[in-house]
C-alpha cells in the first residue's frame, strides 16, 4: 500500500489546530498568578509595561 497524501484543505486543518494548541499551551503560561511568573526583564513586561504607559495609566 502507497502512502496516502492529505488533500489541501486536511493538510492546513492539521497545521491549524497544531498551532492553535501551541498558542493555548503559550498563553496559559502569561496569566496573572501563574505558577510560572514571567521574569521581569521579560519582552513581554516590557511591552505590558509600555502599553500601559500609552494607554495613559
Amino acid at each position: 500500500m502507497g502512502v496516502t497524501r492529505l488533500k489541501r484543505k486536511d493538510r492546513k486543518n492539521k497545521t491549524t489546530s497544531r498551532l492553535e494548541v501551541q498558542f493555548l499551551k503559550n498563553a496559559t503560561n502569561l496569566e496573572s498568578g501563574s505558577r510560572s511568573k514571567e521574569p521581569k526583564h521579560s519582552q513581554i513586561a516590557k511591552n505590558n509595561a509600555a502599553l500601559l504607559i500609552a494607554a495613559g495609566k
